[in-house]
């Protein structure tokens, strides 16, 4: 048994809740991947997300990720903000310069 790290990955997230969902995501709502609950009370609002393991429920707040390979799942956002920074941010040194 070694260690590994995770190789550095760019993946495609929103915020289930926040306004101004992006194409990829309604990709997935067209192909039947993603089930949108958004009418429900603030609080209330969800989605549902086919997913290798089956159908996982993502809700207002958490993350949904477009994978590398093209699938969709939820994530919380104590975990999103633990694993993922933007990208904008990769290959930065501290004083802002590449």
């Amino acid at each position: 048994m070694g260690r590994y790290r995770k190789k550095p990955v760019v993946i495609e997230a929103h915020r289930i809740g926040d306004e101004g969902w992006p194409e990829s995501i309604w990709e997935g709502v067209m192909s039947n991947a993603i089930t949108l609950h958004m009418d429900e009370p603030k609080g209330q609002r969800h989605v549902e997300i086919k997913t290798l393991e089956g159908v996982m429920r993502g809700d207002d707040g958490d993350w949904i990720i477009r994978g590398v390979a093209g699938e969709f799942y939820p994530c919380k956002p104590g975990i999103f903000e633990a694993t993922y920074e933007p990208e904008t941010d990769f290959g930065a040194k501290k004083d802002g310069k590449r």
